[in-house]
């Protein structure tokens, strides 16, 4: 499989509907695709419009298997770019 950068401008209203959106994106993910994407990890920011925005760590074994998964889970998946290397400076923080 390959790691893959996925980016979701302004996806979710709030924290909220992120959950409940990553909820269903584990559920299909480990239940339906497992043999094709594994989410890895994602880092939620604040997008200037208020909204939420995700960049999501995965791997997966193509592009089609990311957009199968999203449009499945009912959220952007078309702005990816697979990954070149991984350079870890640090880990990151715990959340105190």
């Amino acid at each position: 499989m390959q790691l893959y950068m996925i980016r979701r401008n302004s996806a979710w209203a709030d924290t909220a509907e992120l959950e409940k959106t990553a909820a269903i994106s584990g559920k299909i993910g480990d239940e339906e695709m497992s043999d094709k994407v594994r989410w890895i990890r994602s880092y939620v920011v604040n997008e200037a419009d208020g909204r939420l925005g995700t960049c999501c760590i995965y791997e997966a074994v193509d592009g089609d298997a990311i957009r199968e998964h999203a449009r499945r889970v009912g959220m952007p998946g078309d702005d990816f770019l697979p990954i070149a290397a991984t350079v870890v400076v640090r880990p990151d923080p715990k959340a105190s």
